[in-house]
């Protein structure tokens, strides 16, 4: 289950964000900000355990409201949990958020060494329009530069009608986001 994520979520973050990003992880400082900003969306993947829920990925798009662009910042997901189509419900949950908030188009940036990323962005409409070199440091990896373009049409199947508040202070945790608005997704 995708929901919005909240400042009780950052310890679960960050435990996934390290694992994913050993070299270039994100600080619980810098996280901690973007989950409370007016201008980001942060949304967690969820699963039900005995005792509550179990973070198992995240995502984050910066999209400022009435703004024509918006910026997918990360996502992440738990080496247990990849290929199995939750990178993509959370890269369409993140799509929709940028759309609601007016968004005409995306960015993203890529490592240019994981072809799997970059196939899955390709997958959802996302086209390279340039490159950074050595923007990944310390490991000197390239940043591969995407754009996607929202149509009439698919901005309206990007919208969701999800309970999460239109400008949140990340503390919306039971607010939940169908992923799969019109198309459908990957198990």
């Amino acid at each position: 289950m995708i929901r919005a994520a909240s400042r009780d979520d950052l310890d679960a973050i960050m435990l996934i964000e390290r694992r994913s990003f050993p070299t270039d992880a994100w600080s619980a400082e810098m996280m901690a900000a973007e989950l409370v900003s007016l201008h980001t969306r942060y949304l967690v993947d969820v699963e039900a355990v005995a005792d509550g829920e179990l973070v198992v990925g995240y995502g984050g798009v910066r999209a400022l409201r009435g703004s024509s662009d918006a910026d997918i910042q990360t996502i992440a997901l738990d080496a247990a949990h990849r290929g199995s189509g939750r990178g993509r419900a959370l890269l369409r949950a993140l799509l929709a958020q940028a759309a609601e908030r007016g968004a005409r188009e995306v960015f993203l940036e890529v490592r240019a060494d994981n072809p799997v990323a970059e196939g899955l962005y390709r997958a959802e409409g996302f086209v390279e329009i340039g490159r950074r070199a050595g923007y990944y440091q310390p490991d000197d990896v390239d940043a591969v530069v995407m754009r996607r373009e929202f149509s009439a049409h698919a901005e309206h199947v990007l919208r969701t009608d999800s309970r999460i508040p239109q400008e949140s202070d990340g503390s919306a945790p039971d607010a939940h986001i169908d992923p799969e608005n019109g198309s459908t997704h990957d198990a």
